[in-house]
């Protein structure tokens, strides 16, 4: 089905749910319903009542109540008068009516049958049939206009789809992804700890969360390192001054933190770690013989996050974003992109993310303010960014109007076990930055150029990639990712002693192992251990001490019987060498 007739659908369900909440809660006034990602939501001022997830239940079957007796959406423009009249009832109505009237906006109404509504359209013309494969999902507040000034209203979530079967297949990933959620799984696996006395949206990785950031930033490491790249190391702040000269300061000025003062200079937080490696390029000459020049940084950026839109881990306000500038010639270009784009797909094979298409996003021409405005400059970048996706074989889509200010870019957009799609890795091309900022090298013949930038996040964000990894493994990472790749389960005291010489030898040859010598009984200890999702549990009692072997067990419960310690560590060793 046409994406567009799907949201059509979706929006038109809103209209429904409007209809059947305002006939069950009298003095009930709705607000905005719009189609979402994956459907709908309307948004109400309830009065004197209140709705909970258990009231879901008795609208639903209200709303298919309803809907036996709506028809296709009639559609009508109206004057502003007509309409102040029709919504006289409803305050958020009559407010948006006068906000179109303002914006010289037409006015337009639409019934299916028995339930006037304010809305531009987009509506199905068959809603008996259409809009029978529907379910409510969620209650939440919401802020009037998403100002925190203004009422919080009810706001209720709802999903639609064109079949009954893709109903249930979203439903069930929606039940999947409650259980993987990375924000329950990271409490359980102790990963980590979002505190109020630390603060919203500043999330602290515990010594097993911190031990799989480790092992991706040490993985990116050896691949930058096969591939030519210069780690770098900048500070969290910067003079504002800069974020003026590059442009940041314009767009990004809402989600950067109030300016300070230092000796009399105002300095921010950094959003973004850009600038500070063009100075670190800008600090002495170069030359066309060292391009390119690849600089990378896993640096701390810090943005503001609205409150209501953190989410554990994927929407944080300190984030670390595992960031490389690459500095080259004209003709540089594509071979730097195909070296990016290399790293990227290895990199997705280690995380098991096999399955992803490129977002090719491009400026949109008719905004303005929005873009740096050249747009001989831009068709050059759009051209030669899908001329690069298409020499690379890559599945692509393209998105006019998702470029930065500055350049176009390749978004990776992957999907996980559940076939969820995340956006994760970017690569931009700027061709305007490096000229604002005076950036050179000096040519072959002696002259001054304006290098071209290549922008490369190879995941992103780094607490966003480990709450999608978190949700794509539910938890059970493979074996290289995993914290606690081994755990150690003495059958009793007696063979405690023995099973600390087993875990130094694992330790020593770089294998993380964890010791459980606690007074329980070993179904216990394997529970635990299973529960906590560590890849192997190495059980040992007094006939493996006689015979100086060791029992493995994985944590599916296959039990791969007894060998020796050196067999053990070979078979690790393979497994881990395999993934990456």
């Amino acid at each position: 089905m046409d994406k567009s007739h799907l949201q059509n659908l979706r929006h038109s369900a809103a209209h429904l749910l409007a209809a059947a909440v305002k006939d069950l809660y009298h003095g009930a006034q709705n607000a905005i319903g719009p189609a979402i990602e994956n459907g709908f939501y309307q948004d109400f001022d309830m009065g004197k009542w209140t709705v909970s997830e258990a009231d879901l239940p008795k609208i639903e079957k209200r709303m298919r109540e309803m809907l036996k007796k709506w028809g296709p959406f009639e559609e009508q423009e109206v004057t502003v008068e007509r309409a102040l009249k029709d919504f006289r009832d409803n305050p958020y109505k009559v407010e948006l009516i006068n906000d179109f009237a303002k914006e010289g906006k037409k006015i337009t109404e639409n019934n299916p049958g028995n339930f006037l509504d304010l809305c531009k359209g987009g509506h199905s013309k068959n809603p008996k049939v259409e809009l029978k494969n529907f379910k409510l999902l969620s209650v939440a507040g919401a802020y009037w206009k998403g100002d925190e000034k203004k009422k919080m209203l009810t706001r209720i979530y709802g999903t639609l789809f064109p079949t009954r079967e893709e109903l249930d297949k979203y439903l069930w990933q929606l039940q999947e992804a409650k259980k993987r959620d990375h924000r329950k799984l990271g409490r359980e696996l102790d990963l980590f700890v979002i505190s109020e006395n630390i603060g919203k949206g500043l999330p602290l990785l515990t010594p097993k969360g911190y031990q799989i950031r480790r092992q991706i930033l040490e993985y990116e490491y050896k691949l930058e390192q096969q591939s030519g790249f210069q780690q770098v190391f900048t500070p969290h702040l910067a003079r504002s001054e800069m974020y003026k000269k590059t442009g940041h300061w314009q767009h990004y000025r809402d989600v950067m933190y109030a300016p300070f003062g230092i000796d009399g200079d105002e300095y921010v937080l950094k959003p973004m770690n850009c600038p500070h490696h063009y100075m670190i390029y800008a600090s002495k000459p170069r030359s066309y013989r060292e391009l390119p020049i690849r600089l990378s940084e896993p640096g701390t950026c810090y943005r503001y996050e609205k409150t209501g839109e953190l989410a554990g881990l994927l929407r944080v306000r300190a984030l670390s974003i595992d960031d490389s500038h690459i500095l080259m010639t004209d003709s540089q270009i594509e071979s730097e992109f195909a070296l990016c784009i290399a790293m990227v797909k290895k990199m997705f094979t280690a995380f098991a993310l096999r399955d992803f298409y490129v977002r090719l996003s491009l400026s949109d021409p008719s905004d303005a303010v929005k873009y740096i405005a050249d747009s001989a400059t831009w068709k050059k970048a759009g051209d030669k960014l899908e001329k690069i996706v298409r020499n690379n074989k890559l599945n692509y889509k393209i998105a006019k109007g998702e470029a930065s200010f500055y350049g176009p870019k390749l978004d990776f957009i992957v999907k996980d076990s559940l076939g969820r799609e995340w956006q994760m890795s970017t690569l931009q091309l700027d061709l305007f930055m490096a000229k604002r900022l005076n950036l050179v090298y000096i040519d072959e013949n002696g002259k001054d150029v304006n290098p071209v930038i290549l922008h490369r996040g190879l995941t992103g964000s780094i607490e966003r990639t480990l709450a999608i990894l978190i949700e794509h493994f539910a938890g059970a990472f493979p074996l290289w990712l995993s914290p606690v790749q081994v755990a150690i389960l003495p059958i009793s005291d007696k063979q405690v002693e023995y099973s600390d010489k087993i875990r130094q030898l694992l330790e020593v040859e770089g294998i993380r192992v964890e010791l459980n010598p606690e007074n329980k009984t070993i179904g216990a200890k394997i529970r635990e251990s299973t529960l906590q999702k560590i890849p192997y549990m190495v059980i040992i009692g007094a006939e493996e001490i006689q015979r100086l072997y060791i029992s493995v067990r994985t944590r599916e419960g296959k039990n791969l019987g007894v060998m020796n310690i050196s067999q053990f560590i070979q078979k690790l060793k393979a497994q881990i060498e395999k993934f990456q």
